[in-house]
């Protein structure tokens, strides 16, 4: 399928690679481009790939929502997240493979609910993290209000979204916000051999892993143990264990092959 706002590439190590491509405007979000992005999530849940990785061309990962583009303030300011914003997010969490993103510069508003959405986020040292939407006179979008609290807890998510300020690479790793910090000049090829990684592992436990994970914060103990014992039955029927159990035994790495 081809795209105007963003690049998708599948390299043979099975990673798919969405990046944002409107640098122009810091990668900021239409919502053609948020159209776009939620049909390559989808296509990638079905193309073979055994990881997402998403970044963005140029100086930033994105500034968000595009304010400049909408012809004037909407009557309805929630529309385009019931529209664009909202699918896109769901359609990431509904993934069976995990997603990584590489954020370079800022990752502003809807841009920083999108990096946040991922499984491991790995920043550059120049990026930072921004919930821009108080500047505005908006409310954090785009899932912000479910994640954040979930990641660095409500006091810390309360001064990102209350405040609006810059939370630097170093700052969101130590609050937990995010899992890495590289070099700048790194970002790229480290982003891609974390992808490769786990594109690389046991792909249905770990598409299992990130569904336990994020159901389980709303669940009692007893019925994440219960959602427990039904994925492991699911994990344990793949030949990927059957084949990792017997390299167990042989003394001799695993090779997983994503089924």
């Amino acid at each position: 399928m081809g795209y105007e706002h963003i690049r998708v590439e599948q390299s043979p190590a099975a990673v798919a690679t969405i990046t944002l491509a409107r640098p122009q405007t810091l990668n900021a979000l239409t919502g053609a481009m948020v159209d776009e992005l939620r049909a390559a999530v989808e296509e990638a849940g079905g193309s073979g790939a055994r990881c997402l990785l998403i970044t963005g061309e140029g100086r930033g990962f994105s500034s968000g929502a595009d304010l400049a583009s909408g012809g004037g303030l909407p009557d309805d300011a929630g529309a385009a997240l019931e529209k664009h914003f909202n699918p896109l997010i769901e359609a990431l969490f509904a993934l069976p493979i995990p997603v990584v993103a590489a954020v370079n510069g800022p990752a502003a508003g809807a841009g920083c609910s999108l990096a946040l959405a991922a499984d491991l986020v790995v920043a550059a040292r120049s990026a930072y993290f921004l919930q821009a939407f108080v500047n505005v006179g908006l409310i954090p979008d785009a899932g912000a209000t479910w994640l954040l609290p979930r990641l660095v807890g409500r006091t810390r998510a309360m001064e990102m979204m209350m405040l609006g300020d810059r939370i630097g690479a170093e700052q969101a790793r130590a609050w937990g916000l995010i899992s890495r910090v590289v070099d700048d000049e790194h970002l790229a090829s480290e982003s891609v051999a974390l992808a490769t990684r786990l594109a690389q592992g046991p792909t249905v436990a770990l598409g299992l892993v990130r569904k336990l994970a994020r159901d389980a914060q709303h669940m009692p103990l007893t019925d994440a143990l219960a959602a427990e014992r039904t994925a492991q039955r699911e994990a344990g029927r793949t030949g990927d264990f059957k084949g990792a159990v017997m390299a167990f035994l042989q003394k001799r790495p695993p090779h997983f092959e994503g089924r």
